[in-house]
């Protein structure tokens, strides 16, 4: 008969474990790129010159918009001189046509006020002294228009336009006709076939599209850089071997990549949200509804066209060994950049709709074509499929290119040599 006995104060080990719950705070470790890509908005959020650059724009983008409204907000005024009630009344009735009249600026606010003077000598004492800046004087059939210096065009286009009609009105009268049957057939209307209600002008529509793929190669060119300085310093400073020991070298791309990505989208936003704002200033709000599409399509042809790029501005990193290397691995993408921008600009007809389903150029010119609105659904989706199929083949060549460049330290490599090494 066993006659053992369990210390009363020593639990079994089996027992002990079965009482132990998993702990809940433990949570699995984050992925390396995630880290990476951390490290990277980080460092751009404290790089003073990156903030400083991306408020500036702002600052300045707002100031070019919202100054000249406040400056221009009270308007233009004309004083004409008057002698009598007949020019008074000429005055008023040319009055609605001068403030419908287009100015550089776009429809300003106009104001025709007369002055009443007692006689022809008075107008002309008001005129030279810049109490008005012109003066009716005459009488029916014997208008005059007096002025110091060239009087303003919009303002004497009208009254001559009053007084016409006037005159036409009371030949009318005393030919036993009336003012319709004698001016019938004579009314010349200018029609635009090419544009729709509410659409923006030509020039409106060049000044946006441009703004759009400005943004874009601003962006790639900025960004794209902060991207391969990055990665030789790295490689400079032998920081990467440490990290390519660490974490795999596809989660160190992969980081890069993505934080940069984020920045620069984060950065187009701010700046469109911006230049968004300050038309509201502007007598070009009128042009915001015709905008939202091409917004809408701009986003992922931005974003799908950054990250057909950065992966392979890391790769223009990678080959180079030093700083001073930097500027002959990246001049061939900075190259393409300034060629695709001038030659999408210059672009015109049938070739232009072409390169707007080339990638790259597509960023540049589908939402200037969606803009214009000569462009039909299928179109823009077939080019962002197609971007979308350039980001997936520039991704793999730049991943690959990295991986092979990223630990050759013995100098510079070019593009075709880091082509042919091995993995």
């Amino acid at each position: 008969m066993s006659t053992t006995r369990e210390h009363p104060d020593v639990a079994p080990p089996q027992a002990d474990r079965a009482r132990v719950p998993d702990h809940p705070s433990v949570t699995p470790p984050r992925a390396p790129w995630t880290l990476v890509m951390a490290r990277e908005i980080r460092v751009r959020l404290t790089d003073k010159t990156f903030v400083l650059g991306t408020v500036l724009t702002v600052v300045l983008l707002l100031g070019a918009m919202v100054v000249p409204a406040l400056l221009g907000g009270g308007g233009t005024e004309y004083r004409v001189a008057v002698t009598d009630a007949t020019g008074a009344a000429l005055v008023e009735r040319a009055a609605p046509a001068v403030s419908g009249a287009p100015s550089m600026s776009g429809q300003e606010e106009v104001t025709v006020l007369t002055e009443p003077v007692a006689d022809r000598s008075a107008a002309e004492d008001a005129v030279v002294e810049g109490d008005a800046d012109v003066a009716l004087v005459g009488a029916d059939g014997a208008w005059e228009v007096l002025s110091d210096g060239e009087p303003p065009l919009r303002l004497t286009s009208a009254l001559a336009d009053t007084v016409r009609a006037e005159a036409l009105a009371a030949n009318a009268e005393q030919a036993g006709t009336s003012m319709a049957e004698l001016t019938a057939g004579t009314v010349l209307t200018t029609v635009d076939v090419g544009s729709q209600d509410g659409a923006m002008a030509e020039g409106m529509l060049f000044v946006v599209g441009l703004g759009f793929a400005m943004v874009f190669y601003i962006a790639a060119l900025m960004f794209g850089m902060q991207i391969a300085s990055s990665v030789v310093e790295e490689k400079q400073s032998r920081i990467v071997e440490i990290l390519a020991a660490a974490i795999p070298v596809r989660h160190l791309l992969l980081g890069k990549v993505l934080g940069n990505t984020l920045m620069a989208v984060g950065q187009m936003a701010l700046i469109v949200a911006a230049a968004l704002v300050g038309l509201t200033f502007t007598d070009l709000d009128v042009a915001l509804p015709g905008m939202a599409e091409a917004l809408g399509w701009y986003l992922p042809f931005f974003l799908l066209g950054f990250l057909a790029l950065a992966c392979v501005w890391a790769a223009a990193g990678a080959l180079a060994s030093r700083t001073e290397d930097l500027q002959s691995t990246t001049m061939p993408l900075t190259m393409v950049l300034v060629v695709a921008i001038f030659g999408a600009i210059n672009l015109d007809g049938v070739w232009r709709e072409v390169a707007s389903f080339v990638p790259v150029l597509s960023t540049l010119l589908m939402p200037m074509r969606i803009l214009e609105g000569d462009v039909s659904w299928w179109e823009p989706a077939l080019a962002l499929a197609l971007v979308a199929g350039f980001c997936a083949l520039t991704i793999l060549l730049g991943s690959r290119l990295y991986r092979r460049a990223l630990l050759h330290t013995s100098g510079s490599l070019t593009w075709r040599r880091a082509l042919r090494m091995g993995e």
